[in-house]
């Protein structure tokens, strides 16, 4: 086990809103091995940039990892070649050129069709009845399940993150994660056979046209859903929120003062909705006075960092004048960078969240509406209650 000075933290607070001790720990204990976690937290931004890097000594390949254990071997819990192999095939399917002349167009008419059901409503909660479907409907398009429903891809995907984020082992949580994963395998199957015969420009007929070992390219399906689902969902709702708890910012880019895209990278680097990459010490190293041990567990907290006071000028407000927005490190910062970024940023930034303001006239807060955000993991709002018009 590594010597880092041990920190405690309240699961529970810590779940609600973690930005209070990990601000604590930047500050007071940068490197600290949490025991309700059983990890070594890395809390700093110059410390991620860095040691994200060292593959070598901070690996992704985990053998008794709960990814590893739930969803099979997906190629971010590989390094070196491997990884690469892998990630080209992914990036020959969500790459930029692919989403701006294929994804984007579907993306739009998806999140069209749903403002058009929402619109006579006048009321309701963004994050399940604009946010879910409009991020479900994009992942079907991208991975090729288009056998699966939306409503089953959030629940599914919700389910696979809650599993590898088990660290407290509840045993149902792991069984919701278990029948996620065998719907999703079930799903899989039907459509392999189907793009056997007609193949197309998806994930899943990219890696099998490639002659990817089935086993890989069912536990690559399963990654693309469980970050592909909930990190667009959570910065849908939560950006909107945002701008609706930041009225005078909402209406400058309205007024085409400021870019949505900017709206994007400040809203990812202000909550992260993946707060966090885990990797397995694979050789023993020394930072900054810690050593850290062969197989030892740590975390990088990249919501931490992205609220790092020695990078971020008042880094816990929300402010679109930040001139650093762009240098958060939501997607990470080595080798392991999200391989969906382009597709993220496409859907959020260029198509739902221009869309919501622009189809729901006046939209605004419901009187009287709480909005709630939870997890340190992956972070997203729980509701957003609003109406228009």
């Amino acid at each position: 086990m590594s010597n880092a000075p041990h920190v405690a933290i309240d699961p529970a607070a810590f779940w609600r809103d973690p930005y209070p001790a990990l601000a604590a720990m930047r500050r007071e204990q940068p490197i600290a091995y949490v025991p309700q976690l059983g990890a070594t937290l890395f809390t700093r931004r110059a410390h991620i940039v860095e040691l994200e890097k060292l593959t070598a000594v901070f690996s992704s390949h985990q053998p008794q990892g709960l990814m590893n254990r739930l969803m099979g071997l997906n190629m971010m819990r590989k390094d070196g070649a491997e990884h690469i192999a892998e990630r080209k095939l992914m990036l020959a399917a969500l790459g930029p050129q692919p989403v701006r002349a294929l994804w984007e167009p579907i993306f739009r008419a998806d999140a069209q069709r749903v403002l058009d059901a929402l619109g006579p409503q006048r009321q309701a909660d963004l994050v399940a009845e604009y946010a879910m479907p409009v991020s479900a409907d994009a992942l079907r398009a991208l991975t090729g399940l288009s056998n699966m429903r939306w409503q089953d891809m959030d629940a599914w995907s919700q389910a696979m993150i809650d599993g590898i984020a088990n660290y407290a082992g509840d045993a149902a949580i792991e069984a919701r994660c278990h029948a996620a994963t065998a719907g999703i395998d079930a799903c899989i199957s039907e459509r392999l056979s189907e793009l056997l015969r007609a193949p197309d420009s998806s994930l899943l007929s990219v890696m099998q046209r490639a002659g990817l070992p089935e086993a890989s390219v069912r536990a690559n399906i399963k990654l693309s859903i469980s970050g592909g689902q909930n990190e667009p969902r959570d910065a849908i709702a939560g950006a909107v929120w945002a701008l609706l708890a930041h009225p005078e910012q909402l209406a400058r880019v309205q007024r085409g003062e400021l870019p949505w895209r900017r709206v994007f990278d400040e809203y990812v680097r202000w909550i992260s909705p993946i707060a966090m990459s885990p990797r397995r010490v694979a050789m023993r190293y020394s930072v900054d006075g810690v050593t850290l041990e062969p197989e030892d567990r740590v975390f990088f907290m990249f919501g931490s960092a992205n609220r790092d006071e020695a990078f971020f000028d008042e880094p816990d407000r929300f402010d679109l004048d930040r001139a650093d927005s762009s240098a958060h490190i939501a997607f990470g910062a080595g080798p392991h960078y999200c391989a969906g970024a382009a597709a993220s940023k496409s859907l959020i930034a260029e198509v739902a969240l221009p869309a919501v303001f622009e189809r729901l006239p006046g939209l605004r807060l419901a009187p009287g509406a709480e909005v709630h955000f939870g997890g340190w993991a992956f972070r997203g709002p729980l509701s957003l209650p609003v109406c228009w018009g």
